[in-house]
């Protein structure tokens, strides 16, 4: 049967000849080890392999065989780094035996090439990296391949796009077993943005330019110091010295999403954050949050991430709590 979220102690990264160190690496940095300040149960981490893993000039000890995959409770396939060799079948057979036996199972970038040999993409939606995404729909035309996203969470099963987007899904696992104020820290620690909003096509063909004088760099910032206010585009528009219409096209090319959209993402995380760490009635929640009533909050909640804020709290108020050693 398929292991709860609080039993979500053991990983292990499933390793083979062929794969793609880079997301073998950030796995294991997000899992590894706890950041400074975080005294809650962190992740038991091992790499399951054959006797010996070669990866470019690189050679690898596995801790443990591909069988031990069996008795994980996250099983984690770095990236495959020639989609056109079919992979391992030790390593196929591996990772539907764990999954089988209830582990929740992931892939970082073309390791979905591996998900979908082992057949736990079928009828699912999925990604990975954008220039392979074409090749993976058709190998596997029982997968809904979706090229347009960071990373797809099937319960069970999840996928990410390539590369940096495998810090995204990492990062997510994380907040899913430990909350967001936890994921945060783990954020802070790689010094990355703890959720980027936005799918893989803006990163193909348009990434958000680093410069300061960029038109949103000093927008977001302001925006996020005043999520308790009832912003509308206009007011945006107005303290970027944009027309709306002007507005909406920087949004869109740099995160993805509408003024709007982009907001209400940051208040519901906000929303979580609060939930997670303080007593505040849901009602001071939705005023800290700009929703105003608790009444929209929970429509907003419920529909964003599938429970209630009521029910988020409990949840994650049962499994562990903040550190009081880390500041946020």
């Amino acid at each position: 049967m398929p292991h709860t979220i609080p039993d979500m102690k053991t990983v292990a990264l499933a390793v083979t000849d062929g794969m793609l160190h880079f997301e073998l690496s950030v796995a294991h940095e997000v899992f590894g080890s706890a950041p400074a300040g975080v005294t809650v149960p962190w992740y038991d981490v091992s790499v399951c392999g054959p006797a010996t893993v070669r990866f470019g000039r690189f050679r690898l000890e596995p801790d443990h065989g591909l069988d031990r995959l069996r008795g994980a409770d996250t099983v984690i396939v770095p990236g495959w780094a020639d989609v056109d060799v079919a992979p391992p079948v030790e390593l196929v057979e591996a990772v539907r035996a764990a999954h089988d036996a209830g582990a929740r199972v992931v892939s970082l970038c073309t390791g979905a090439f591996v998900l979908a040999a082992a057949g736990l993409l079928n009828g699912r939606r999925a990604t990975t990296h954008w220039a392979h995404t074409d090749v993976l729909a058709a190998r596997h035309p029982d997968v809904e391949v979706d090229p347009d996203v960071l990373y797809v969470d099937n319960g069970s099963v999840l996928t990410s796009a390539g590369k940096a987007a495998a810090l995204d899904l990492c990062l997510h696992l994380v907040r899913l077993d430990h909350g967001s104020s936890i994921a945060n820290a783990v954020a802070r620690r790689l010094v990355v943005p703890p959720h980027r909003a936005g799918g893989q096509a803006q990163f193909v063909t348009a990434p958000v330019p680093t410069q300061d004088d960029h038109p949103l760099a000093a927008l977001l910032p302001w925006i996020i110091e005043r999520l308790d206010q009832a912003l509308t585009v206009e007011d945006l528009a107005r303290h970027a010295r944009m027309s709306s219409r002007h507005l909406g096209r920087h949004f869109q090319a740099a995160t993805g999403t509408t003024p709007l959209q982009w907001l209400l993402t940051q208040r519901i995380r906000h929303a979580q954050e609060l939930l997670e760490k303080t007593d505040e009635s849901i009602d001071a929640i939705a005023a800290a949050t700009g929703m105003g009533t608790a009444t929209t909050l929970r429509r907003h909640f419920n529909r964003t991430l599938g429970v209630p804020p009521d029910t988020y709290r409990r949840t994650f108020r049962s499994r562990t709590a903040p550190s009081p050693g880390v500041t946020y």
